[in-house]
C-alpha cells in the first residue's frame, strides 16, 4: 500500500512539472512570435525549443522554475537567427532576438499582450 501512494504521488508530481512546462512554452511561442511580428521579420518553425530550466527564487520569495527557450527568425527568408527568452514562472525576464522588436510592456493574459 505505501510502495503505490509514492508511486502516485510521484507520478502527480511528474504531471504537474510536465504540464507548467507546456503552459510556458505556449506563453514563450506567443511572445516569440508578437516579437517577430513587431520586428517585421519572419517566424521560423512556428516553434520554440527548450533549452535550460533551473531553480531560481521568485519574487515573493519561493522557489521557482526558471526557463529557457530558443527561437528562429529571419530579416530575408534565407539567413537564420537565433532568438532567446528565459521565463520565470509566466514572467518573461529576459529576451534577445529581432533587433527592431520594443517589448516594453507584457500583461499576463495572453490576449492582452501588447507591443510597444
Amino acid at each position: 500500500m505505501p510502495t503505490l501512494l509514492i508511486l502516485m504521488i510521484i507520478g502527480g508530481l511528474g504531471f504537474v512539472l510536465w504540464d507548467t512546462g507546456r503552459a510556458a512554452a505556449e506563453r514563450a511561442m506567443v511572445l516569440g512570435r508578437n516579437a517577430c511580428r513587431a520586428a517585421n521579420v519572419q517566424w521560423l518553425d512556428q516553434s520554440v525549443h527548450a533549452s535550460g530550466l533551473r531553480l531560481r527564487r521568485l519574487p515573493s520569495g519561493w522557489l521557482g522554475l526558471e526557463r529557457s527557450f530558443r527561437f528562429d527568425y529571419s530579416y530575408d527568408g534565407i539567413e537564420r537567427h537565433t532568438g532567446r527568452m528565459v521565463l520565470l514562472g509566466r514572467e518573461l525576464v529576459s529576451f534577445t532576438g529581432p533587433s527592431a522588436a520594443q517589448i516594453s510592456r507584457i500583461r499576463t493574459a495572453v490576449e492582452e499582450a501588447e507591443d510597444i
